[in-house]
């Protein structure tokens, strides 16, 4: 077993030309013993994924190569959209127990029991402290396999999201090793004595109050809120807002909050999961919304502005470097930032924004990432698909 401190190096490098931003990546993530390489990359060099892949097991002599295609990426401080660019973080982590899977777009089909999972993946339950996922947005059903991994894997935090492409009709891609897929996914579960610190900011405000859908249709369709027609419900809501807060709703974004934990004695600002208020079913009143309702769940109305945004990823990025301060029981290593695609330059007035922020509170910590189509992280014990979020994973060692 391989001895030693933990070292991440990071690259972040955007050019047309694709081994010319390979290999000024490589120049600056290939002087350590690499366990691991993440690459995140642009679909505009997709003719070349596979070769770059190649090169990257060659040069840095990791035995595990994965990432996958995004539509914008990220590096320390920096967040490159609309231009060809790649990521590239090499990771030698000493002692560390390591299981890289292919997940493919049917794997939800294959097993009946979280005991069924863990054999078909072969990852063994106490090898796991947490988990990297990046997941197909179009061919794979990801809220199952999320869910089903969560109960095969309890109170394991699983972080990533799924991967995306700024290349209009193509797929987007995943690395395994020296391999290309453009369906299903890819995962990484980290153990020994690393494990995995999460940060999932919504930048959501709860409007109004929580309250209970009582009837749904077609799986898909809310038609009433505590009995009343849905959408009375949410005009009701508009119209008790202040009139400043009236202003902020018809500027920003409208969405639903489903309650990530149904047994929550309060509900406030991250304690739902935000998805699409998609339209209305003006014959009945009823709300579409980007999930699958229950009769029974808990749902409030939620604002999303690029104030409140910052404001909530601000707070959870100062109470984590609190908390590792203070605690001073982990060595971190590097950061895996995941932020919705809806987020960038088209939510926040400045470039950089996420980014920025991640290294302006912890620290020029290697970091790399991409803009999602859904993120993955977990509320409370519970790891669950995001929308509109930035989802941070620090891996970290404790100390001994």
């Amino acid at each position: 077993m391989k001895s030693g401190m933990p070292v991440a190096r990071e690259a972040v490098v955007a050019d047309e030309i694709w081994d010319q931003a390979l290999f000024q990546a490589l120049a600056q993530t290939c002087d350590i013993q690499a366990d691991v390489a993440l690459l995140f990359a642009s679909g505009e060099y997709e003719e070349h994924f596979p070769e770059m892949l190649r090169i990257i097991k060659k040069e840095t002599g990791a035995s595990i190569v994965l990432g996958c295609s995004g539509q914008g990426i990220i590096g320390t401080g920096v967040e490159l959209e609309d231009v060809p660019a790649l990521s590239l973080m090499t990771m030698s982590l000493p002692g560390a127990t390591l299981h890289a899977t292919r997940l493919p777009p049917d794997i939800v089909e294959m097993f009946n029991t979280p005991e069924e999972l863990r054999t078909l993946l072969d990852v063994p339950l106490d090898d796991v402290n947490g988990w990297l996922l990046f997941l197909d947005p179009f061919h794979l059903n990801s809220e199952s396999l999320i869910d089903a991994l969560a109960r095969a894997y309890p109170q394991v935090p699983m972080m990533g999201g799924l991967a995306s492409n700024d290349m209009q009709d193509s797929p987007c891609y995943f690395f395994f090793n020296d391999t290309v897929y453009n369906d299903g996914g890819i995962g990484l579960a980290i153990g020994g004595p690393y494990k995995i610190l999460s940060i999932v900011s919504q930048g959501c405000e709860p409007i109004g109050e929580p309250w209970t859908i009582t009837k749904v249709q077609d799986n898909s369709l809310i038609e009433t809120i505590s009995n009343r027609p849905a959408y009375d419900m949410l005009v009701d809501t508009f119209q008790k807002l202040s009139p400043a807060a009236q202003i902020r709703a018809q500027r920003n974004l409208l969405l639903v909050g489903l309650a990530a934990d149904e047994y929550s004695e309060r509900f406030g600002r991250g304690s739902f999961l935000i998805r699409n208020l998609l339209g209305v079913d003006r014959r009945n009143k009823a709300l579409a919304i980007g999930a699958q309702p229950r009769v029974g769940q808990t749902i409030q109305f939620q604002m999303r502005d690029s104030e409140t945004a910052d404001l909530d990823l601000r707070e959870l990025l100062n109470k984590l470097h609190y908390r590792l301060k203070k605690a001073e029981a982990y060595q971190i290593v590097s950061g895996i930032l995941c932020t919705c695609n809806g987020r960038g330059e088209s939510l926040f007035p400045t470039p950089n924004h996420d980014a920025g922020m991640v290294e302006e509170i912890l620290g020029p910590l290697p970091t790399i990432g991409l803009f999602c189509n859904g993120e993955i992280g977990p509320v409370g014990d519970r790891s669950f698909l995001h929308s509109f979020t930035a989802c941070l994973a620090l891996i970290v060692k404790r100390n001994e």
